[in-house]
């Protein structure tokens, strides 16, 4: 499953969110899908692996499955993903 919180971070004139997902392939298919390239990914690899993403990628990313969770759901996922 994709994730994607509702963090609204300014970046400039845009504001950005975080979209996670259960394994790393999920993740990177949903890039795909939503014109999100690949070496935008931060902290790959690591429990804290993630794109930060535009309002609008976060609207695509809703509209192909992806879940919305609250930015405190999405630390609690990282922290559990941690231990």
């Amino acid at each position: 499953m994709v994730f994607v919180d509702d963090m609204e971070a300014p970046f400039g004139r845009m504001r950005l969110c975080h979209m996670i997902a259960d394994s790393h392939e999920e993740l990177m298919a949903m890039a795909a899908t939503i014109g999100i390239q690949s070496r935008w990914l931060q902290h790959s690899g690591t429990y804290k692996e993630h794109f930060d993403v535009s309002m609008g990628k976060r609207a695509l990313a809703l509209q192909h499955g992806a879940q919305a969770i609250t930015w405190e759901d999405l630390a609690e996922k990282v922290a559990q993903r941690r231990a």
